[in-house]
C-alpha cells in the first residue's frame, strides 16, 4: 500500500489494494485539510513517501444507490510503475535515518530486543487477512465503495515495490487490531467474524445539526469525525486470543496511535478556533463525544480549549464573569485530577477582585448532582481547612411576640414521613386517576368499550406521527428569529407526549376550546412532566427525602416544642446537609411562547392525524374516515381566536360513555403532606412539581424580576406557609347527600348543576324557507344561539362539580392540604385550582378542619350565631340577638340536621344553603353530646368583613360616617352598609316618584338589599356604572314579579342611585379614589408601585397594556390602581392576622376579608384582627405613597 502526499489544497487518499480486508480499511478514510494537518501527516507517513502532481490526480466518484458496497465496475486504474522497497531490516533503518515517527521510535527499540516477535507478526497477520472475505472480482455484486462516498484514483509516476517480502508497518497495525473494529461511520455495516463467529456490525453516526452556522460546518467536521472514525477503529486491539507477550505488543500499539489520533484532534479544534471558526469546533467535538468509543479518545484539554473561547466570548459580549462562571471553571479544576493548585489560586484571585467570595459560590449557586462537591474539592486543594459559611435567613418581623407557642399537627412523625412518600410517588407519577361520582348509564359499558378501542388505535397513530414529525424536525434547518421545537419534544418519552394529547382530547368540552389555551395547557403538561424529571435525574429527590424527613421533627406531635418558624427550620437544615444538589432554583421556566408553540404543535398533530369512521354510531352511514377535531374559528371583541372543537360524533361517545375514571394532574390535586415551606421566590409548595409563588399574567415578566429584588419578603413567605399548614378533610355525610342530588338530575336551587338531558332543545329550522319573514328568522337565530350558549354553560358547571365531587370523595378518608400562592396585589390562593375553601358554597360546606377542638364555654354560642349568618337574616341583629333566634329555630335545625331531604327543609332557604345544613349537623352532635363544653369540633366559624374594601377607604380617609356604617365604629346595633345603602337609593326613589318619574314608580317595592349588594361591594374595587348597571340588571332579572320590559331603564336608574347614595355616605372614599385616578392617568409609562406596611414590603405593580402595543392603556390604568392599592391593604391586614395567629397557636385560614378559625377560638382570633387593622392604619399610609410616588417619578423637578 502507498500514502501519497497531495498539494495543500487536495486532501490524504489511499490506494486502493487487493485483499478485501485493505478494501474496508480503505472506504472508511475521509479527507481532511493538509493545512490544519501537515505536521500530523509527517508523522502519519510510511517507509516510503512518493510524492505525486496534482495533474495526475483523478476524481471519480463511486455510485451512492445501493446497498451494502458497490459494484466494483468503477473506472480503469491508471498502470502503477512499481518500486522496491528493501526488506524489514533495512526498511527500519533506512525509517530510522529519515523523519522518523513516534510509532516507528517506539518499535524499532522494542524490535531490537525482541525479534522473535517480529517474526511472528506476519504470521498473525496473513491468519487474519485470511479469515477476512475476500474481494470480489470485477463483475460481482460488492466491491470496496460504501454508498455515498467518493474515491479518488491516483495515478503515480513513481515505482511501486516489487514483491511482498515484508508488509508494511502501517499494514501490520491495521492487520493486527482490525478484528475488532467500532465506530465505524459507514451507513452500511460491515461483517466481522468474532472469536465464536459472532457478528458485529458497525453504524453511522454522523454530529447533529445545531442552528444554522453549525449545519454550514457539517460536511467538513463529517470528515474529519469520519477519519477519528477509522483511526479509531485500527487503534482497538483485537479480540481474538493471544498470547501475553502478544497482548502486550498490542496494548503499547494501540496506546501510541491513541495518542496520535488525540493530537488529530486537538490540532483540529485549534485550527478552528485560530481561524475563528468556533461554531465548527464545537460542532466536531460534540459529535466525538457523544459517540461512547470516540469519547475515550477525548481528554480534558480538548474541553478546556472550548471553556477558553468561550470564556473570551462572555468578554467580547461586553459582559464581566459572574458566580456562575467561576463556579464552573472551579468544577473542571474540581474534575480534573491534575489540575494545578496555581490554577485554581488565580482563579480565587480573580474572583476576589471581582468582589466575590467562594462563600457565595456555595450560598447563591445551583447545583446539580456532585457539583458542589467538586467545586469544594477544587478550594480544597489550595485551601484545605476551608468550610463554607452558609447566610441565615434574617430575623423575622419585629412586631411578632415574644411569647409566641407554634401549634403542632395532629400526626406523629412516623404519619408524617410516609405521607410524604405517598405524595412523592403521586408527583414522581405526574398524573393520578380517580374514580366519577357519575352514575353510569345502560349504554354506557358498550360505549366505553367503543371509545377504549379508538383510544388504542389513536395512540399508535399519534406515535408514529410523532416519530415522523421529529425527524423531519431533527433535519430542518430553522432560521435564527424561529423556534425549533425538537428539543422540547425530545425531553420526555415518545409515548409520554401521546399520552399527553390523548388525555387532552378526553378534557375537551363539547363547544370546544380555544387553540392558545389548549395549546398552554399542553405545553404546560409537558414542562411540568420534565421539570420532574429533571430532579429525578439531578438527584434531587434523595436530599428532598432527608431534608423532609429532619422538617417533620418541627410540625410531629410527638416530637419536642420548637419556637421556630417553619420557613427558618427548612433554612437551617438546607444549610446541614448542604452538601449534594442544590433544592432551590434548579429548573428555568419555560418562556409563556416556548409553551403555547409546543402545544399549538401538538394541537396539530392531533388535528391531522386523529379519525373515526363517520358510521361508528349509525351503519346507516356511508363509511369515511373522519377527523374527530376541527380548526375553527370565532370572533371575540373583534378579534379572530383559533378554535378547537369536537366532531359531534365524538362528543355523542363521551357523553354516553360516562367514564368511570377521571384523570387529573398531580398538581391539581391537594396534597397528602404539608407543603414545602416557601423560603424563596422560587422555592415551595410542592415537592417535585414547580411553582409559582405570584399569580401573573402569561408572559409577564416585570412582577417576577420585582419580587426577586425584593429584600424583605420573609413574612409574606411565614404567611403563605402557615395558611397551608392548615391540615383538612371531608365532611362525609355532607358529601354523600351532595352526590345522591348530584345523580338525581341536579338541583338549581340547591347550586348543583343538573346534567345536559335537561338542557333545552336546540330549535331546527331552515334558514332558507321562504315561510318566514326576516324578522323571524333573526328571532330563531337568536333562539337557537340563545339555546347553545345554555347548553354550553350547563355542560361546564355541571364539570367542575364533576371534579369537585370526584375530588372530594377520592380524599374522604385522607387529611390533605392546600398549598397557597399570592397574586401581584398579595392576594392569596391555594394552589389546587378545582376543589378548595375558595370554592363555592357546595365546596366549603364539604372542607372541615382536620384537627379538632373542644367547643369551650362559648363555643356552642359561636356555632349558632355563625348559623345565622349563614341565612342571611338578622343582618342588623346584635350577637345576642342572633343567639336568641338561634335558639328559638332549634327545632328547625335539629329536623334539618336529621331529615335533610325528607324533612321541613328548613335549611334551603339560606343564603348559604350547603354551609348552613352542615352547621345544623354540628350543632345537633353538640347538643346531643353528654358535655357540650367538650365535644371535639371541626367545624370552621367565619368572620366576615364588613364591605371590607369600604372599611380599608374609611380607615385612610378617617371617615367617620362612613366608618360607622361598616363596624369600625362603636355602636350599638352592628350596621349593614348594604341595608343602608338600600334604604338611601329607596328614599332617592320615592323623591322621584313624588317628581313623576315613571321608572321610579315601576320600582316601588323592589328595592332590596339583595338588588344592590354586588353593586355596592365592588364599587371600592373599581366597578364602573355599566359593569353596575349589568349586575343590577341580572339582579332584577332574577326576581320573577318584576316587569321584564322595564329592565335595562331601572337598571340604569338604580346604578345612578346607588353612586350617588354611596358619595353621600361615603365623602372621603370618593375623594381618594379620584385623586388616584389622577395620579394613575399621569403615568405615561408603566408604573410600579412600591408600598411599606408595618412590617410587611407589598410591591403593587399596576400593568395595564394594551393588546396590539406595549404602551400603557391610560384609562385601564386609572382605573385599576385605587382597586388594586385597596386589596394590598386588605390582603396584608390578613397577613399580619395569620402571623399573629400562628404565633398564639389558633388555627387560622382566610377567603381574602373572611377568616376561619375554630368555635373556641374565635374571641381570640377576633381580637388579633382588630389590633392588627388598627396597627396597619397607624401608619402613615398615604403619605408614604406620596413620598414613594414624588421621588420615583417627580425626581429632579424644582
Amino acid at each position: 500500500m502507498v500514502l501519497l502526499i497531495l498539494p495543500a489544497k487536495l486532501h490524504l487518499f489511499p490506494v486502493q489494494s487487493r485483499t478485501s480486508f485493505c478494501n474496508v480499511v480503505y472506504s472508511h478514510w475521509i479527507f481532511f485539510s493538509l493545512s490544519v494537518l501537515k505536521a500530523r501527516i509527517q508523522q502519519l507517513q510510511p517507509d516510503v513517501v512518493l510524492d505525486v502532481h496534482h495533474a495526475n490526480v483523478q476524481f471519480v466518484k463511486a455510485p451512492s444507490s445501493g446497498r451494502g458496497v458497490s459494484s466494483g465496475k468503477g473506472p480503469k486504474v491508471a498502470p502503477k510503475e512499481k518500486t522496491d522497497i528493501p526488506k524489514s531490516g533495512k526498511t527500519l533503518k533506512a525509517a530510522s535515518k529519515s523523519k522518523t515517527s513516534r510509532w516507528m521510535e517506539k518499535l524499532t527499540r522494542e524490535k531490537k530486543n525482541k525479534l522473535t516477535k517480529e517474526e511472528r507478526l506476519p504470521q498473525k497477520i496473513q491468519k487474519n487477512v485470511k479469515e477476512k472475505p475476500s474481494g470480489k472480482s470485477k463483475g460481482s455484486k460488492s466491491g470496496s465503495a460504501l454508498p455515498g462516498t467518493s474515491h479518488k484514483v491516483i495515478s503515480s509516476a513513481a515505482p511501486l515495490v516489487k514483491g511482498r517480502a515484508r508488509t508494511k508497518l502501517s499494514d501490520e497495525i491495521r492487520a493486527a487490531v482490525s478484528s475488532t473494529e467500532v465506530g465505524t461511520t459507514a451507513a452500511a455495516a460491515t461483517v466481522h467474524k468474532g472469536p465464536k463467529g459472532k457478528q458485529k456490525a458497525s453504524k453511522k453516526q454522523g454530529p447533529v445539526k445545531e442552528g444554522k452556522r453549525q449545519t454550514e460546518a457539517k460536511e467538513p467536521a463529517e470528515e474529519m469525525e469520519k477519519s477519528l472514525d477509522q483511526q479509531g477503529s485500527r487503534w482497538t486491539l483485537s479480540s481474538n486470543p493471544q498470547r501475553p507477550e502478544e497482548e502486550e505488543e498490542d496494548v503499547e500499539v494501540a496506546a501510541a496511535a491513541c495518542g496520535d489520533v488525540q493530537l488529530s484532534i486537538r490540532s483540529y479544534l485549534e485550527a478552528c478556533v485560530f481561524a475563528g471558526d468556533v461554531e465548527r469546533a464545537h460542532s466536531f467535538l460534540l459529535s466525538q463525544h457523544r459517540v461512547r468509543s470516540r469519547r475515550k479518545l477525548l481528554n480534558t484539554d480538548f474541553y478546556n480549549i472550548m471553556m477558553r473561547v468561550w470564556a473570551k466570548k462572555v468578554k467580547e459580549a461586553g459582559l464581566k464573569p459572574n458566580l456562575g462562571s467561576y463556579c464552573t471553571a472551579l468544577e473542571c479544576m474540581g474534575r480534573n485530577p491534575g489540575c494545578q493548585p496555581k490554577l485554581i489560586t488565580r482563579c480565587l484571585r480573580q474572583m476576589e477582585e471581582d468582589g466575590l467570595s467562594a462563600d457565595d459560590l456555595f450560598s447563591q449557586c445551583v447545583f446539580r448532582q456532585d457539583e458542589r462537591d467538586m467545586v469544594l474539592k477544587a478550594v480544597h486543594l489550595v485551601q484545605p481547612d476551608y468550610k463554607p459559611r452558609l447566610h441565615a435567613r434574617a430575623a423575622q418581623c419585629p412586631s411578632l411576640r415574644a411569647d409566641h407557642q407554634y401549634p403542632k399537627l395532629d400526626f406523629t412523625q412516623e404519619e408524617l414521613q410516609e405521607r410524604f412518600r405517598q405524595q412523592l410517588r403521586l408527583e414522581e407519577d405526574c398524573t393520578v386517576t380517580i374514580d366519577s361520582v357519575e352514575a353510569a348509564k345502560p349504554v354506557t359499558d358498550h360505549m366505553r368499550k367503543l371509545l377504549a378501542d379508538h383510544r388504542a388505535q389513536w395512540q399508535k397513530i399519534l406515535l408514529q406521527a410523532l416519530r415522523e414529525s421529529k425527524m423531519i424536525l431533527a433535519n430542518t434547518n430553522t432560521k435564527d428569529y424561529r423556534l425549533n421545537l425538537y428539543p422540547y419534544l425530545c425531553v420526555l418519552e415518545d409515548r409520554e407526549y401521546v399520552d399527553i394529547m390523548i388525555q387532552s382530547v378526553a378534557s375537551l368540552p363539547p363547544s370546544g376550546e380555544s387553540l392558545k389555551i389548549l395549546g398552554r395547557d399542553l405545553g404546560h403538561r409537558v414542562y411540568t412532566k420534565y421539570c420532574v424529571q429533571q430532579k429525578q435525574q439531578n438527584q434531587v429527590v434523595e436530599k428532598l427525602r432527608n431534608i423532609y424527613n429532619a422538617y417533620t421533627d418541627l410540625l410531629a406531635k410527638d416530637t419536642k416544642e420548637c419556637i421556630v418558624l417553619p420557613s427558618e427550620y427548612w433554612g437551617r437544615l438546607e444549610r446541614e446537609q448542604s452538601s449534594g444538589p442544590s433544592l432551590q432554583g434548579g429548573e428555568t421556566h419555560w418562556p409563556y411562547i416556548v409553551s403555547v408553540e409546543l402545544g399549538i404543535y401538538m394541537v396539530d398533530m392531533m388535528v391531522k392525524n386523529l379519525k373515526m369512521n363517520s358510521d361508528v354510531l349509525n351503519p346507516a352511514f356511508e363509511r369515511k374516515l373522519i377527523p374527530i377535531l376541527y380548526h375553527m374559528y370565532t370572533f371575540r371583541n373583534t378579534r379572530q381566536v383559533g378554535f378547537i372543537k369536537p366532531h359531534p360524533i365524538l362528543i355523542q361517545m363521551q357523553q354516553d360513555a360516562m367514564e368511570s375514571k377521571l384523570t387529573f394532574d398531580s398538581y391539581v390535586m391537594p396534597m397528602l403532606c404539608p407543603p414545602v415551606p416557601w423560603t424563596s421566590v422560587k422555592f415551595g409548595a410542592y415537592l417535585l412539581t414547580p411553582s409559582k409563588l405570584m399569580r401573573t399574567v402569561e408572559g409577564a415578566t416585570q412582577h417576577e424580576v420585582l419580587l426577586e429584588k425584593c429584600q424583605n419578603l420573609l413574612p409574606v413567605l411565614d404567611s403563605l406557609n402557615q395558611l397551608g399548614n392548615c391540615a383538612w378533610s371531608i365532611n362525609k355525610p355532607l358529601l354523600d347527600i351532595i352526590i345522591s342530588i348530584f345523580n338525581d338530575r341536579g338541583s338549581d336551587k340547591l347550586d348543583i348543576p343538573p346534567p345536559l338531558s335537561e338542557a333545552p332543545k336546540i330549535p331546527h329550522f331552515n334558514a332558507q324557507d321562504p315561510a318566514y319573514t326576516s324578522a323571524e328568522k333573526a328571532h330563531m337565530k337568536r333562539d337557537v344561539i340563545n339555546a347553545k350558549k345554555k347548553c354550553s354553560e350547563m355542560h361546564s358547571l355541571r364539570m367542575d362539580a364533576l371534579y369537585k365531587l370526584s375530588i372530594a370523595n377520592h380524599m374522604r378518608d385522607e387529611i390533605f392540604w392546600f398549598p397557597h400562592n399570592m397574586d401581584f396585589r398579595g392576594r392569596t390562593y391555594p394552589c389546587p385550582p378545582y376543589f378548595n375553601h375558595l370554592g363555592s358554597d357546595v365546596t366549603r360546606a364539604l372542607l372541615l378542619f382536620a384537627e379538632g377542638k373542644p367547643l369551650g364555654p362559648k363555643g356552642l354560642d359561636w356555632l349558632k350565631i355563625h348559623l345565622v349568618n349563614l341565612t342571611g337574616l338578622k343582618k342588623r341583629s346584635s350577637l345576642e340577638g342572633r343567639l336568641e333566634y338561634a335558639n328559638s329555630i332549634m327545632e328547625d335545625v335539629l329536623d334539618s340536621a336529621d331529615n335533610p331531604l325528607n324533612g321541613n327543609k328548613w335549611w334551603m332557604n339560606a343564603d348559604e344553603p350547603w354551609q348552613a345544613l352542615g352547621c345544623c349537623m354540628e350543632i345537633a352532635n353538640a347538643v346531643r353530646s353528654p358535655d357540650p363544653t367538650n365535644f371535639i369540633s371541626n367545624f370552621p366559624v367565619h368572620q366576615d368583613g364588613s364591605c371590607n374594601g369600604l372599611q380599608h377607604y374609611a380607615a385612610l380617609g378617617r371617615d367617620v360616617i362612613g366608618a360607622t356604617s361598616v363596624n369600625l365604629m362603636p355602636c350599638e346595633m352592628p350596621q349593614d352598609v348594604y341595608s343602608g345603602v338600600a334604604q338611601q337609593v329607596e328614599e332617592f326613589r320615592v323623591r322621584d316618584a313624588q317628581s313623576g318619574m315613571k321608572i321610579a314608580q315601576v320600582l316601588e317595592g323592589f328595592i332590596s338589599r339583595k338588588v344592590v349588594k354586588q353593586t355596592v361591594m365592588t364599587v371600592v374595587y373599581g366597578v364602573t356604572r355599566y359593569g353596575g348597571r349589568l349586575q343590577i340588571e341580572k339582579r332584577l332579572k332574577e326576581i320573577e314579579d318584576f316587569p321584564k320590559e322595564h329592565v335595562w331603564d331601572a337598571s340604569h336608574y338604580l346604578v345612578r342611585m346607588v353612586f350617588s347614595g354611596l358619595k353621600e355616605m361615603f365623602t372621603g372614599t370618593r375623594e381618594i379614589q379620584l385623586s388616584w385616578k389622577m395620579e394613575a392617568r399621569a403615568h405615561r409609562s408603566v408604573t410600579v408601585h412600591v408600598v411599606y406596611i408595618c412590617c410587611l414590603t407589598i410591591q403593587l405593580i399596576n400593568l395595564q397594556i394594551s393588546h396590539d402595543a406595549k404602551e400603557p392603556d391610560t384609562v385601564k390604568q386609572k382605573n385599576a390602581f385605587p382597586p388594586n392599592f385597596i386589596h394590598s391593604l386588605d390582603s396584608t391586614h390578613m397577613m399580619l392576622t395569620a402571623l399573629h395567629c400562628y404565633s398564639a397557636g389558633l388555627t387560622f385560614v382566610s377567603v381574602h376579608d373572611c377568616f376561619w378559625t375554630h368555635a373556641l377560638t374565635v374571641d381570640t382570633m377576633n381580637k388579633i384582627c382588630r389590633e392588627q387593622f388598627v396597627a396597619l392604619h397607624s401608619q402613615p399610609i398615604l403619605r408614604e405613597l406620596s413620598d414613594f410616588l414624588l421621588q420615583k417619578y417627580c425626581t429632579g423637578l424644582p
